[in-house]
């Protein structure tokens, strides 16, 4: 139920992927219908409002008189639709409509209650707008998104019904027995001038992240005992002499999934080996910088989930209507560009282990070369940690930041954009990427661990081999690795491998 109230992560995540239907409050649409009144009042006086009795952007000084008002917010819908490129998913424009109406119902928009309505209609009906993915510049709103899924409000533009479709807006309508809405004042405009896109993406990426993360602190705690690493590097005094929050939380949770591990014990007296390479001596710090990034990540999106991101806004007592920048998506773009970051780094750190373990360097370690069960006349999964490296190499092109780079737009009344759409759509790609890499490390260690039997790992991470071993059998000969990371990386995206 959309009450004014800050929207959850997870509720984000529930009506974007499984459907969870929505409702707008009694209350909320009282206080949104007190907001149009102010806009209603506007619309008619003889003061120029922007957005309200105004043009738009750098035409705000052309004045639109009362008989122009529905066809000059038709008009900016179908002037703003100007998106390209290949659809985004449904999941991301159900989490953008999501956005907009939750941010709508805080009464600040100055829209009817019938606009919401609509909006909760089409979620609820699983009649998804087909939007171009490439557009936004991520400031004045994520204009061109937004627009091309509002179109389909006024029954028009493409969409897709349920599994159904493409298909005009207008029949999908029909169907669903939804009528279309004739714009008012100022309704065109608080439909398309917010930072719902990028809000929507990154708040389905943070749900995303925080499933990777955990999986992937699981997956270095296999490595570690699948290449008879030290657990020294752990000892929870080291980390407190650091003060690092994340990096504590990291140690501690690696020594829980290794908590019982006889590997460990086995290999804790007389071992020759002075100090393990960084990618298992460091886990902590290396990871924990990515949990205390991503927390961050998540404060900026959970505070968007309770904004209201058009522009103008209403106020009551007194009665007033207020132009800012409110659209612009600066706090969401570095936030995006940051857990680009964070994403190389869970990547990076995951491939530099598979790399360790599959090398069969270290004659302490009884690993055959690339975990072949013949090496030489099988190759195991050496190409494998090749593409964990072509995936770590696209991750730190796309990390470079969207967010540095400003083109005007709007002749020029728009001078500082934040590109912010740019680097959501990125972030998502990197979470993918990082999730197949991960993918790979376990596809890596849990044939690793199999050749330390009879001795067993940490309960957490036993129950973490046998998930994956649910998905994918032991290498007894060489076969496509292919399938088998892609069962792993959905396995992890449907936190199906977390004990």
């Amino acid at each position: 139920m959309l009450t004014g109230e800050p929207l959850a992560i997870d509720d984000v995540v529930e009506v974007a992927r499984g459907g969870r239907l929505v409702s707008l409050s009694p209350a909320s649409a009282e206080s949104v219908a007190d907001g149009r009144a102010i806009v209603d009042a506007a619309a008619d006086g003889v003061d120029p409002v922007y957005g309200i009795n105004t043009g738009f952007g750098s035409l705000s000084r052309h004045r639109v008189e009362p008989a122009e008002t529905a066809e000059i917010q038709r008009n900016l819908l179908r002037s703003h639709a100007a998106g390209v490129g290949e659809p985004l998913e449904a999941e991301v424009v159900r989490a953008m409509m999501l956005l907009l109406a939750g941010s709508l119902a805080r009464g600040h928009s100055g829209i009817r209650v019938v606009v919401i309505e609509s909006l909760v209609s089409l979620l609820n009906a699983d009649i998804t707008p087909i939007v171009p993915s490439k557009g936004s510049v991520g400031a004045s709103g994520d204009l061109a998104p937004l627009a091309h899924a509002a179109l389909a409000l006024i029954g028009e533009g493409d969409v897709m019904l349920a599994e159904d479709g493409p298909m005009p807006a207008a029949e999908a309508l029909e169907r669903a027995d939804i009528p279309a809405i004739t714009l008012a004042a100022k309704e065109g405009l608080a439909l398309i001038n917010g930072t719902h896109l990028m809000a929507g993406t990154l708040a389905l990426a943070c749900h995303d992240m925080d499933v990777l993360v955990q999986t992937a602190i699981g997956a270095a705690a296999m490595s570690l005992d699948a290449c008879r690493g030290s657990a020294g590097p752990l000892d929870a005094r080291i980390h407190a002499a650091r003060k690092q929050p994340g990096q504590q939380r990291v140690a501690e949770l690696v020594r829980s999934f290794l908590a019982g591990s006889t590997i460990l014990e086995h290999h804790r007296e007389d071992d020759p080996r002075v100090q393990d390479p960084y990618c298992l001596r460091c886990i902590p710090q290396v990871l924990g910088a990515v949990l205390d990034t991503l927390s961050h990540v998540r404060s900026v999106v959970s505070d968007e989930l309770g904004a209201v991101t058009d522009n103008p806004l209403i106020f009551r007592d007194p009665d007033v209507i207020l132009s800012g920048g409110n659209f612009h998506g600066m706090p969401l773009a570095i936030a995006a560009d940051t857990a680009k970051i964070a994403m190389c780094h869970i990547a990076g750190i995951a491939e530099r282990r598979v790399f360790w373990l599959l090398s069969g360097r270290d004659t302490e370690n009884p690993v055959p070369m690339y975990l072949s069960s013949c090496p030489g006349l099988h190759s195991g999964l050496m190409i494998a940690q090749y593409t964990a490296a072509a995936l770590c190499n696209e991750l730190q092109v796309l990390a470079t930041p969207a967010s540095v780079g400003n083109v005007p737009t709007s002749a020029g009344i728009e001078d500082y954009n934040s590109m912010g759409a740019t680097s959501a759509r990125h972030l998502r790609e990197s979470v993918t990427m990082a999730t197949q890499v991960v993918a790979i490390e376990l596809m890596v260690a849990a044939e690793g661990l199999e050749h330390q039997r009879p001795l067993q790992s940490g309960n957490c991470v036993e129950q973490l081999h046998a998930s994956v071993r649910s998905l994918v059998p032991s290498l007894t000969a060489d076969r496509p690795p292919s399938y088998d990371i892609e069962a792993i990386a959905e396995g992890i995206v449907d936190s199906a491998l977390l004990p």
